[in-house]
């Protein structure tokens, strides 16, 4: 996952270690000295995520990502603290002015790489959502506001899986007090039944359940829609600790270590609290601004016109980035002959079908707008063209391998689609030129016998069934 990542330290050997072990991972790495000058790269350069040293002279780790949280252009990027300090009350005290995660020195590189990850999917996901909120309100939407510090995080609703009963009523004692309400579970089975049934705020997940294994919990959450987004805030002993980044990398947000310290858990249930508010809000606020006037009245998917809105502040971000968007063209094979032989209702019937197969596929963050007819586009930005054919070659084979069942055909329908794959890394090019790009791959995949993906490399195309480019 490519990410920029700003690297906070006085002691230069600090630096060049911490360096050379992310740009190993393949990480692009810029680095600060002191405090002022993380500040002014921070705001210059928006990284995707910032680790910062608390020991510094002048102005310390905390003073920095006190500052960086007040700034509204700022207060985003995730900050990972960097410490020789180890007591419990140094982690409260960097959780409380905003970091998202205190990392003791000497660092371990496994946790320390799946923290990044983590942190920049994440990141990724809100930026997302931010800059589809911006493009909409560019056509005067409803505009973004900014919630009081306490109703960013009062009255939470959590969902407590752990079965050491003295553990679990700790932990509810504590949550309560501070006005939030605590549903207690103990099997896997339950959380699942709940989480489904109710809109929580916060998961908190014991890796042990009796005998059930918490991560399998972990990932079960993150595989169901409804429980998708809600941050997870896993609970382990400190002789555990080798297994947290396993837990990072399928969709933990956050752990706490046994003895649980109540400054620390209430730090740290506050963060993913604001965190999973403000995911809420912009995406109820996207979901309004869109509803009518950017999406597809037959397929729900948004429409050419907020697509081409979106695309072209897509290819603007590159600017800050550096990073390439991809496009997806693609077009279902011979639909006239299904609107001919069984009816529009039964074409009708495929583009939605189509339309949520497409979605189920994809990214949170991509984008599929219906381009017209029976032609889609899928935005996908941070996408290489690699990447992008082979979620393309994935969509085509899923598409081909389930027939969809349609009114006036007792059989259901099979179904192929041709897909042109385009990418950019060039924030000057327009959305009509990439999409034109795409167009002409999407042309040659059909004059190959269609079915098929090909991916256009400003002149140069190759097509595949195998997700081999």
């Amino acid at each position: 996952m490519a990410a920029r990542i700003l690297v906070v330290d006085d002691i230069p050997a600090n630096v060049r270690l911490l360096e050379a072990k992310l740009m190993a991972e393949y990480f692009e790495v810029i680095t600060a000295s002191d405090g002022q000058s993380a500040l002014d790269i921070a705001e210059k350069e928006m990284p995707d995520i910032i680790l910062l040293d608390v020991m510094m002279p002048g102005m310390d780790g905390y003073e920095v990502c006190s500052l960086l949280k007040s700034n509204p252009k700022m207060r985003h990027i995730p900050v990972v603290m960097v410490t020789a300090l180890s007591e419990v009350s140094d982690r409260v005290r960097g959780l409380e002015v905003g970091a998202d995660d205190f990392l003791t020195k000497p660092l371990n590189d496994v946790a320390l790489f799946a923290r990044v990850r983590s942190l920049v999917r994440l990141k990724m996901m809100t930026d997302e959502l931010r800059v589809r909120q911006e493009a909409s309100s560019r056509f005067g939407s409803i505009g973004s506001h900014e919630m009081d510090e306490e109703d960013e995080i009062a009255n939470a609703h959590i969902l407590l899986a752990e079965s050491n009963d003295l553990t679990a009523s700790k932990i509810i004692n504590f949550l309560t007090e501070l006005d939030h309400k605590v549903d207690h579970a103990r099997e896997t089975r339950t959380v699942i039944d709940l989480g489904q049934e109710n809109s929580y705020d916060l998961f908190i997940v014991a890796l042990d359940l009796g005998g059930e294994d918490g991560l399998r919990l972990c990932s079960q959450l993150r595989a169901h829609e409804e429980t998708r987004h809600v941050p997870i805030l896993l609970v382990l002993e400190e002789e555990n600790l080798s297994q947290l980044a396993k837990g990072l990398d399928i969709g933990v947000t956050d752990y706490l270590v046994k003895p649980i310290d109540p400054n620390e858990l209430r730090a740290r249930c506050k963060t993913q609290i604001k965190r999973r508010r403000y995911h809420d809000r912009l995406t109820d606020m996207l979901k309004k601004s869109v509803a009518l006037a950017y999406t597809d009245s037959l397929t729900g998917v948004f429409n050419r016109r907020y697509m081409n809105a979106h695309l072209d502040r897509a290819i603007m971000e590159i600017a800050e980035t550096a990073k390439p968007v991809s496009t997806l063209m693609l077009d279902i094979d011979h639909f006239k002959n299904v609107n001919d032989t069984f009816g529009h209702a039964s074409g009708d019937e495929v583009l939605k079908v189509l339309a949520r197969r497409v979605t189920d596929a994809i990214r949170d963050f991509d984008m599929l707008a219906r381009y017209g007819g029976e032609e889609f586009v899928v935005v996908m930005p941070s996408a290489t063209t690699e990447q992008a054919f082979a979620v393309a070659e994935r969509l085509r084979a899923r598409v081909a391998d389930t027939p969809i069942g349609i009114p006036g055909s007792a059989e259901p329908l099979n179904i192929t689609i041709s897909v042109g794959v385009a990418t950019t890394s060039d924030p000057m090019e327009i959305a009509d030129s990439l999409l034109d790009r795409a167009d002409t791959a999407l042309y040659e995949a059909k004059a190959l016998g269609r079915n098929c993906v090909c991916v256009e490399h400003s002149g140069s195309k190759n097509a595949g069934h195998t997700g081999t480019i």
